[in-house]
């Protein structure tokens, strides 16, 4: 674990955003599914450019990541935006998720945990939100090791749109689109991109 802590610490060390500080475009493009007053928790946050859009946006946002370096650089940042946000140092394979707390759930390219790890995680998504919430999700699909413009490397550590659908087959509504555009994200995403995107309804 602590190779691990290491990584994304030195990962986030430096003064730059490594995904810049403007929300991911599928979060922002989803704004209008956002109520004010809701309580959101946006996980893997990292240095919180999506948890920041989302208090900016008038929610609760509670914002986790594993590194306290990205997490300086969040709490930074929402000074700068002039919002507020709760930070927590969280490892979200092993964390206690909060049962029926959240309104909406952002979960923003996490992809460094493998098939096990990742199934606790979406169950923990699913423990989270309240009857009604919205996840908003979007990773990297198996196109992704072709084009090398950001995420892992490893191909069980990506999505499909099947994999999702029976993940979350659970909730009332999905809408997964799988599809490639260009993104810029920083020096972190950067180009041609495989995206797989959810919008789901507990």
């Amino acid at each position: 674990m602590s190779d691990e802590f290491d990584h994304w610490q030195q990962r986030f060390s430096g003064e730059d955003y490594r995904f810049g500080t403007a929300p991911n475009a599928f979060l922002k493009a989803h704004a209008h599914l956002l109520k004010k007053g809701q309580t959101a928790l946006a996980i893997a946050d990292g240095e919180g450019r999506n948890g920041v859009f989302l208090a900016e946006q008038g929610l609760d946002v509670l914002s986790v990541d594993f590194s306290p370096n990205a997490q300086a650089k969040a709490r930074k940042l929402a000074a700068a935006r002039g919002v507020s946000m709760r930070v927590e140092q969280v490892d979200i394979i092993n964390w206690s998720w909060p049962a029926e707390t959240f309104d909406v759930v952002a979960a923003i390219f996490f992809q460094f945990a493998g098939p096990a790890d990742r199934a606790k995680i979406f169950a923990g998504i699913r423990k989270t939100l309240k009857p009604g919430g919205l996840l908003l999700l979007e990773g990297y699909g198996p196109k992704q090791l072709d084009y090398k413009t950001g995420g892992p490397p490893h191909l069980d550590h990506l999505y499909t749109g099947a994999l999702l659908k029976n993940a979350f087959a659970g909730f009332s509504s999905i809408d997964v689109r799988e599809y490639d555009a260009e993104i810029y994200e920083g020096s972190g995403h950067g180009g041609m991109s495989a995206l797989v995107d959810l919008v789901g309804r507990k």
